[in-house]
């Protein structure tokens, strides 16, 4: 492919790409995002080629393996085009009856598609799904309409036009006052205005300045930076050589996780293609502006994710943090000015500069603006990508767009900004998602991460879970995150072993005070998010716990204990046959006794004993109930007429 010179030669291109395109023949589009490789999605599409060889319809039908569309849970999923009729969960076997029926026949295949829980309404196309449809899909909704590793089909989707509008008509200084006008806020966790910190970088003394995206995503549960990256790669790197363009950058850099093979294999191709069409390298579109980038593989620290952190290891040492008395983007990757963002905020500008900055503004709040992409993960209906507009409500997200709690659960926290995140109870529902309102609320944004909690789960070993992740990940370079952070998990694991002591609240809150005040970077400074969030909203939970050694979500296992009820048992031996450790005594016509010194409380006899029965009964704070007698024990079960 000879390279594109103009922004006249890349329309004229892209003319001839679509020309080339039929809009009625029927394309079967399936993810092939990590969690859909997950489920099969390799074998779907080799079943699907296969049935389209069989009945000669290579040339008459198109095959796309695409990016993650979002609907992570209900994987393989994919969307029959021109009708986008959306089939959910597609095995291998699925394949004859696509092809015949659907592509052939033109009848939908009603066990594919989507069922809604509550009211029984099947949803034929994608668009129809409540999921989908209570979504604003800015960046990801593409992902389904390409392949990443073919740029033509980024052309055909208006790829590049946003760069050819910038490099032809827009000086570096319009660039940057039109993103500054946008209010974009970086999407990796801190929300700084985008703009601004670009301005700082441009402005700095030197000629050499670099520019980052940050896809070191090490959030637990997270997985918005990949998605984009897996399914739309050009989109980062469009955003990446305009920013590189207002800034006056000529080097970038993708720092992303080794444990993103597809998103890594997927960019590099991007890249080279990208360089092969002229949209990287010397004098592109002919605009004498000069731009390469390398990708560098992250070796997995979450504390990576840190601004200096990550630029240290880009410079090929230990990923650590330093004291940044002067901003990174003054002085970065080897003391040059560097501009870092993430992924999902480079990906926004060719949308800001193809439609305008007004645009823009008009989604969002007053100072939250776009679109956000988050990972909604827990105890939800409906799991997987969503994006969604800032400022709308959490108790939306979670039961418009993620179909509410499971098994008829009632709703407890959802926890957003990751492992620095807080948790939000019940109360705060309504609450506008936003970055000022989820740090008024004791949370934050982070880079998207949304886990729902329903009633089952106990708020004091969220947060020591958390603060058990962060333990691990601290680089331990700073003694207020190295040693506040281990403290404060000290205390936590004794509370939900039920060795908590008067005092170990307030000084939890003390510890998290030093922690926030005194640590070097981001990751200690927020590490106390959840332990303040969960002590603001639910001490009553943490003084159950230290008072009457009692989780009231009967999740710590140290404060739980099961009995068996002698007067409820039916001596089914269900119990018995699935408990893994042996320890529940019976037989045939014999009521069932726990052996509480062998009894590891799992909680299987809990949840095996028929309802209709609820014989185990699961004991917290409490004394469990003398054991029946021998004599007792060996009853003969009730008859049943009985």
């Amino acid at each position: 492919m000879p390279k594109i010179n103009s922004p006249a030669e890349l329309e004229k291109l892209r003319k001839g790409i679509l020309a080339k395109r039929d809009p009625k023949k029927p394309c079967i589009a399936i993810c092939a995002g990590t969690g859909c490789l997950a489920l099969g999605a390799e074998k779907v599409v080799t079943a699907l080629k296969k049935e389209i060889k069989k009945h000669g319809l290579e040339d008459k039908v198109d095959i796309r393996e695409t990016g993650c569309p979002g609907f992570c849970e209900r994987g393989t999923v994919i969307v029959i085009y021109p009708e986008e009729i959306c089939y959910l969960q597609v095995q291998p076997e699925d394949a004859r009856e696509i092809v015949s029926q659907t592509i052939l026949a033109k009848k939908v295949i009603e066990s594919l598609l989507y069922v809604d829980p509550a009211t029984g309404e099947k949803a034929v196309r994608e668009s129809e799904i409540p999921f989908y449809k209570n979504q604003m899909r800015l960046l990801i909704g593409n992902n389904i309409k390409l392949d990443p590793k073919s740029i033509e089909d980024y052309l055909a989707l208006g790829g590049y036009s946003a760069l050819a509008k910038v490099l032809s008509r827009m000086t570096p200084e319009q660039v940057l006052a039109e993103v500054k006008k946008s209010n974009l806020r970086g999407r990796g966790g801190g929300g700084f205005p985008a703009g601004r910190k670009w301005e700082e970088c441009r402005n700095a003394p030197g000629e050499i300045k670099y520019v980052i995206v940050n896809a070191d995503e090490g959030d637990p549960g997270a997985f918005m930076d990949r998605a984009l990256l897996e399914g739309n790669p050009h989109s980062v790197l469009e955003g990446l050589i305009i920013g590189a363009y207002a800034i006056g950058s000529h080097e970038g850099y993708i720092y992303v996780r080794q444990e993103y093979p597809l998103a890594v294999e997927n960019v590099l191709i991007a890249i080279k293609q990208a360089e092969e069409y002229g949209f990287l390298g010397k004098n592109i579109l002919g605009s004498g502006f000069d731009f390469k980038v390398k990708v560098h593989r992250g070796a997995g620290a979450f504390v990576s994710g840190e601004s200096s952190a990550l630029m240290t290891a880009i410079e090929g040492r230990v990923g650590e943090p330093r004291p940044k008395y002067i901003h990174t983007a003054v002085k970065g990757v080897w003391d040059k000015p560097s501009n870092l963002n993430n992924v999902e905020t480079w990906a926004n500008v060719p949308l800001i500069i193809n439609k305008g900055a007004d645009w823009f503004t008009r989604i969002g709040t007053a100072g939250s603006k776009g679109t956000k992409i988050f990972s909604l993960v827990g105890k939800v209906n409906n799991t997987g990508l969503v994006e969604v507009p800032m400022g709308i409500t959490l108790r939306d997200v979670i039961y418009k767009v993620g179909g509410g709690i499971p098994r008829g659960k009632k709703f407890k926290a959802v926890q957003t900004g990751g492992p620095s995140g807080g948790c939000i109870p019940e109360e705060q529902l309504d609450m506008p998602v936003d970055f000022d309102e989820l740090t008024k609320a004791g949370s934050m944004m982070g880079s998207g991460g949304m886990i729902v909690m329903d009633e089952d789960t106990c708020m004091v070993d969220v947060a020591r879970y958390f603060l058990n992740f962060l333990t691990d990940e601290s680089c331990g370079k700073c003694v207020p995150c190295r040693e506040g952070i281990r403290q404060m998990l000290k205390i936590l694991t004794n509370i939900t072993e039920g060795k908590g002591k008067e005092g170990d609240i307030e000084f939890l809150e003390e510890l998290s005070e030093v922690a926030k005040d005194a640590s070097l970077c981001a990751l200690g400074r927020t590490a106390a998010n959840p332990v303040l969030s969960t002590i603001h909203y639910f001490r009553d939970e943490y003084e159950a716990h230290i008072k009457q050694k009692r989780c009231p979500a009967y999740f710590c296992k140290q404060l739980i204990s099961y009995y068996i009820d002698p007067d409820k048992c039916q001596a089914c031996m269900i119990c018995l046959k699935q408990c893994p450790v042996g320890a529940i005594a019976g037989g045939k016509n014999q009521i069932h006794v726990i052996d509480q010194e062998k009894c590891t409380k799992c909680g299987t006899c809990f949840e095996v004993c028929p309802a209709r029965f609820g014989a185990v009964k699961r004991l917290s704070g409490e004394p469990v109930p003398h054991p029946i007698s021998e004599e007792a024990r060996i009853i003969v079960r009730r008859s049943k007429e009985r």
